[in-house]
């Protein structure tokens, strides 16, 4: 992650837990959760707030890395290890990611347009098709 951005995440991370994301639980007109990863390289966990919707049981986050042309690191984390946690207010929930494919990627890119068409500059911005992904519950 980009230096830059690292200060801010953390404020926000701090702020979430310390509030159950009710300070801080909202961008873009999407909820927000806290995505812990274990680092593809380092095997460090990271910690990163994105905004999201939820999608059968599941939770959909949105790779944009802010229409930058490279992946965002949570991402690369997750196609090492489809294995992370979610904090998602006051819960804390094992999650397996899901890449979505070509066809329910599209329908997930529609709804979420309708959710937060603010999205859609990000995509203008990128050569690359942005990912979206399925966080899904854990077996219990």
């Amino acid at each position: 992650m980009n230096a830059i951005f690292r200060l801010p995440f953390a404020i926000h991370v701090f702020l979430y837990r310390q509030t159950g994301g009710r300070l801080v639980g909202r961008v873009q007109g999407l909820d927000v959760l806290l995505l812990t990863t274990k680092g593809h390289r380092t095997g460090k966990t990271r910690t990163t707030p994105l905004g999201y919707f939820e999608h059968q049981g599941g939770y959909v986050v949105i790779a944009s890395n802010g229409g930058s042309d490279r992946h965002p690191g949570w991402f690369h984390n997750l196609r090492s290890d489809s294995t992370a946690w979610i904090e998602v207010g006051e819960r804390r929930l094992e999650v397996r990611a899901e890449i979505a494919g070509p066809i329910p990627r599209a329908a997930l890119w529609r709804r979420l347009m309708e959710l937060s068409p603010g999205y859609e500059a990000y995509a203008k911005r990128t050569r690359r098709e942005i990912p979206m992904v399925i966080l899904h519950p854990a077996a219990a």
